[in-house]
């Protein structure tokens, strides 16, 4: 399998592997089993609020390595001296309405002015919940490097950001962020579109950050597929892999990995500490909002995987540690 260059069949980007996208085809068996499922899909009390204590920002992390979860795939990781923030999303709800689709369980734990200087952006594709358009444009005049998957720069330059601070990277390609960073976009198993029309017309990574200390990989959306290792043979090992566990189910176990291929993907990667992140934060999948991470921990005992699990807004230095924070808001 190729890590470089994705392909293309005519307009539409293609997976690194066959993959069930779960199209339209599938959408009456997927909303039958959200009418019949009976999870607590939604809390039941409200989560929150959390508050990130800003003063934190002001001395650097000790180990050179500190992660602020904000809440789903919204990152700001701190990493050998750059601040990177990832597909940030600060609206209520991921959806092309501002009043219906799924809305936050909880509010972003600071607000986007009390965000401290950033390095770069990186935005891993264009779906509702990893692309805000209402966010994007807070950045707009901001002069600050974005690096996109190809396609996703012209959503960014619609919303105001000037074309020479975009890049857009195809998987393989690999840019600076300063002098000592090295970003690397790499091949994930997924899809795009933010409609009915123009799906798979941009595309999805994933992406290899090393920093001059640190190594590290953001796995944004992905299913399992066999590339995992390829990239841990070739980039790893990772001080810290962060991949999504939330939003699986039946019908699209090719896109999304759920707990169990995730610890997986980890083990691929040669990780040595495990975040998991897409999850606790929207309704997106027929499972309970808490399962995903109650499931993990269990693989990770199974596994001998370390897990990174801080408290939303709460800027933690790298470290085997489990808050347990979702624990007093599950039914």
């Amino acid at each position: 399998m190729s890590l470089t260059g994705a392909k293309k069949k005519g307009k539409k980007f293609l997976n690194p592997i066959p993959t069930d996208e779960a199209g339209f085809g599938k959408m009456v068996p997927i909303l039958k089993e959200y009418i019949n499922n009976k999870a607590e899909n939604n809390p039941k009390q409200t989560i929150g609020p959390f508050k990130t204590d800003l003063s934190v920002f002001q001395t650097p992390p000790i180990s050179g390595l500190r992660v602020t979860l904000v809440g789903h795939s919204s990152l700001l990781i701190e990493i050998d001296g750059k601040r990177i923030l990832t597909d940030p999303v600060w609206s209520e709800r991921v959806s092309f309405l501002s009043f219906m689709g799924p809305k936050r369980f909880f509010e972003p734990p600071l607000a986007l002015e009390d965000l401290p200087p950033l390095d770069a952006v990186i935005v891993s594709h264009d779906h509702y919940d990893h692309l805000d358009k209402a966010t994007i444009k807070f950045f707009a005049g901001k002069n600050i490097p974005f690096f996109c998957s190809l396609g996703v720069g012209r959503h960014l330059e619609r919303w105001g950001l000037l074309k020479n601070f975009i890049t857009e990277m195809d998987w393989g390609d690999s840019v600076m962020i300063g002098a000592d960073c090295v970003l690397t976009a790499m091949p994930a198993r997924h899809f795009s579109g933010r409609g009915i029309i123009g799906r798979n017309e941009t595309l999805w990574s994933s992406f290899v950050i090393k920093g001059n200390t640190h190594n590290i990989f953001f796995g944004a959306d992905s299913g399992w597929f066999p590339g995992f290792e390829e990239i841990g043979n070739l980039f790893g090992p990772f001080d810290l892999t962060m991949l999504e566990i939330g939003a699986y189910g039946q019908y699209w176990a090719d896109i999304h990995m759920g707990p169990d291929n995730a610890s997986n993907a980890h083990l691929a990667l040669k990780g040595k500490i495990m975040m998991p992140i897409h999850w606790g934060t929207f309704n997106l999948a027929p499972h309970a909002w808490y399962e995903p991470i109650e499931r993990l921990i269990g693989y990770a005992k199974e596994k001998d995987i370390q897990l990174f699990v801080p408290e939303p807004g709460k800027p933690t230095e790298l470290k085997p540690y489990v808050s347990g924070w979702w624990k007093k808001y599950r039914g």
